[in-house]
């Protein structure tokens, strides 16, 4: 017999600040795909969406809708435009965090963060000091309720490749 994880005490207005959390991680690499994909709104949406949740907008279907919209972006363009389309999806994907004690809900709170700080690397031909500089960043950004909301969730899983280790170095820096 499965046992269900433990349930998280989590509030919505918690659940607002990792959004909007996430939202500013995904801006500040939103330029890499608007430059490659002029025409493409859906990452833009996507941040607008998470931004809007984060100012006390409804958690509905159209910000879902809007989270996998941006992801469907990612399927073109420069590896760097793609993941930060990834970040915006993620963005918007936030204001879903689950209130369950599992590993995987991690990326839910930093995931933005990390495919922002993966397409800041690959925008400056992979050097891994630009993504360890844009999780920094994201560390001394992060609000005290997104630090907050992140302790009481088990460490962050194994896997993911680069951008699993950045969820794994950001989630090691907010817990330290």
């Amino acid at each position: 017999m499965m046992s269900r994880p433990l349930a998280i005490e989590l509030d919505l207005d918690e659940i607002r600040a990792v959004a909007g959390f996430a939202a500013r991680c995904a801006t500040r690499v939103l330029p890499l795909v608007e430059a490659e994909h002029p025409d493409d709104d859906r990452p833009r949406a996507a941040i607008d969406a998470a931004l809007a949740f984060a100012g006390g907008g409804r958690r509905t279907n159209a910000l879902r809708t809007a989270a996998f919209e941006a992801l469907r972006a990612a399927s073109s363009g420069s590896p760097a435009a793609a993941e930060s389309a990834r970040a915006a999806g993620h963005a918007a994907g936030a204001a879903f965090l689950h209130p369950l004690a599992q590993a995987t809900q991690v990326k839910h709170i930093v995931g933005s963060a990390a495919y922002a700080a993966r397409a800041a690397e690959l925008a400056a031909d992979d050097d891994r000091a630009v993504g360890e500089g844009a999780v920094v960043w994201a560390r001394e950004n992060a609000p005290g309720t997104v630090v907050a909301v992140l302790r009481r969730y088990p460490e962050a899983p194994d896997g993911g490749g680069r951008v699993g280790e950045l969820v794994r170095m950001l989630d090691a820096l907010l817990r330290a």
